[in-house]
């Protein structure tokens, strides 16, 4: 069979939604762009630890730091499964985690912003998650079968993680009047970072097209935008509290939001490694990834150790001993 006979089966799949497996014959273009969205996401997930592991210490109370915990720990999670999906496409994760401690691979720009205050907890929850889960649930859709199943665990626990931090929110509206402050305050902060979070305009994309061809995304980065608009302000009507965007306002023609323009120039800056906290989150990575050397190497041994048929462990050869005395008194 020729090239062009490979691609035709392969496109042929894609139209009639049957998932590419990783042994099923797929373009190189294909495998690459999913490997960078893919190890790109684990990434976003794995760093995007970091904003909120700042505040487990400081939560203010045994509830919020259980909560927090437990999100964070989601968050690890959600970044196993997607370097599980991404391996499968025959790149490492040694080879992934060395492009993001390098700062050649990139992640997702909101991470690259501090979080200042506790009520930002809850407007990471409401914004950041609520942005990436209509990102999340079209990709339990992707053509990729791995990424899929992986999305599918994913997105219901982002939902959960939306639905606390939008609660957390709802709690200080409804307090003093320095936590109502605090709470618009960070709504403020982290508006415009959020909806930076869907990408640059489809217009400056350079990868959607080819990615709709694929369905490896199913909606483009301006659609996924103006939903998340749409949610977000309703939502905030909830909360007593506003959009930091005086251009907001319901447009009966189109049936959606209108809303102002995004400071492009800050979005590419921040893309680039300029942000806020660029610097500071790769260094938090690195250093993570040096300390927790001994444990992987101690991981590794165990694994080869287990896979050696020789004697057992001596927990094992000790208890096995005091059976064969018991047996014989």
């Amino acid at each position: 069979m020729s090239i062009q006979d490979f691609e035709k089966i392969f496109q042929d799949k894609i139209e009639d939604e049957i998932k590419i497996e990783p042994k099923d014959w797929m373009p190189e273009a294909y495998r690459k762009t999913n490997v960078r969205q893919i190890s790109q996401h684990a990434h976003s997930e794995i760093v995007g630890m970091l904003p909120e592991g700042n505040w487990i210490s400081r939560a203010p109370s045994l509830k919020r730091k259980a909560i927090l915990i437990a999100k964070v720990q989601d968050e690890a999670g959600h970044g196993l499964y997607l370097y599980s999906a991404a391996e499968t496409l025959g790149t490492s994760r040694d080879e992934m985690i060395n492009d993001l401690n390098s700062g050649k691979a990139k992640y997702s720009s909101i991470f690259n912003y501090p979080t200042l205050t506790w009520a930002d907890m809850g407007a990471v929850g409401w914004l950041v998650d609520g942005a990436a889960i209509l990102n999340q649930v079209m990709l339990c859709r992707t053509s990729y079968g791995p990424y899929a199943r992986a999305m599918v665990r994913i997105c219901k626990e982002e939902s959960f993680h939306q639905r606390q931090g939008f609660e957390s929110l709802l709690v200080l509206s409804q307090g003093t009047a320095e936590q109502k402050a605090m709470c618009q305050d960070a709504i403020n902060r982290w508006w415009w970072p959020s909806l930076m979070m869907f990408g640059p305009k489809d217009s400056e994309s350079t990868n959607s097209d080819q990615s709709m061809k694929w369905k490896i995304k199913r909606k483009t980065n301006d659609e996924l935008r103006q939903q998340f608009v749409d949610m977000a302000a309703e939502q905030v009507k909830v909360l007593g509290m506003k959009l930091p965007d005086d251009k907001l306002q319901w447009n009966e023609a189109r049936k959606h939001y209108d809303f102002g323009e995004i400071n492009w120039d800050e979005f590419w800056n921040v893309v680039k490694g300029n942000g806020p906290c660029n610097k500071q989150r790769l260094e938090a990575r690195r250093k993570a990834h040096e300390e927790g050397k001994w444990v992987r190497e101690a991981a590794m041994a165990y694994a080869e150790k287990k896979k050696s048929p020789l004697r057992p462990l001596k927990g094992e050869l000790d208890r096995s001993e005091s059976s064969l005395v018991s047996k014989a008194v």
